[in-house]
């Protein structure tokens, strides 16, 4: 791929971007990840993985502003028409709408070509690690969940079997699982590196919370009470 075609893709990507914790920064990182994980294998597309790397979270703005549509699809079929007006050939275009589509890990159409696989284990492990929660932690503030909720006794839920939303649950729902099930070897083996940092960091956080209610709810009832 030239520069130029590079910075028109580039150019495409930002303009579509307004989610801190799907920004400009999560891309570039997916794309470095991607091409990490792409030296490891053969026969690599770089044209086709480049610019699915680039454009696979295009549609997040109108999954955001209707949450019922899939930002997966809405993307690659924008991403199939900017190429086409950028006079990729229908083949190429049409590769880089199938990887777009099938990159997201909540999703019941797996990717099939190396390079869709490549962006999939490359976006999910940006889910992984600390940067993972990060993001997520991003994500709840901007949807105003909390970081964890009340059991029915007044103790800490660590987010197991809740149903409201909270960072909690999805630490337990999403990001606590997310280290099985790649498609690359590479993939797997950036997973694993992330993986302890990201149990320490909850591990810790749901220490301090509950210490924090468990010593300071029984000096509150001592001081009520008098």
């Amino acid at each position: 791929m030239d520069k130029q075609t590079y910075y028109e893709l580039e150019q495409y990507m930002l303009s579509c971007m307004n989610d801190s914790a799907h920004d400009k920064e999560h891309i570039y990182r997916v794309l470095y990840v991607a091409l990490d994980i792409a030296k490891h294998e053969e026969d690599v597309d770089y044209d086709v993985l480049i610019a699915s790397c680039l454009l696979h979270d295009i549609g997040r703005k109108q999954q955001s502003k209707q949450p019922s549509i899939c930002h997966a699809q809405v993307g690659s079929e924008k991403a199939y028409k900017f190429l086409i007006e950028c006079n990729w050939s229908d083949e190429k275009a049409q590769h880089v709408k199938d990887c777009i589509l099938t990159h997201r890990f909540r999703s019941n159409n797996p990717p099939q070509t190396l390079e869709s696989k490549i962006l999939f284990d490359a976006d999910k492990i940006d889910a992984m690690g600390t940067i993972g929660i990060a993001r997520t932690l991003i994500y709840n503030g901007q949807v105003s969940e909390p970081l964890y909720t009340l059991l029915d006794d007044g103790t800490i839920s660590d987010g197991s079997n809740d149903i409201r939303p909270s960072f909690f649950k999805e630490y337990k729902y999403k990001l606590e699982k997310v280290y099985n099930n790649f498609y690359t070897t590479r993939g797997k083996e950036i997973a694993l590196e992330r993986q302890s940092s990201a149990i320490d960091f909850f591990e810790n956080l749901l220490l301090e919370v509950k210490l924090s209610y468990q010593r300071g709810l029984f000096e509150f009832d001592k001081i009520i009470h008098r």
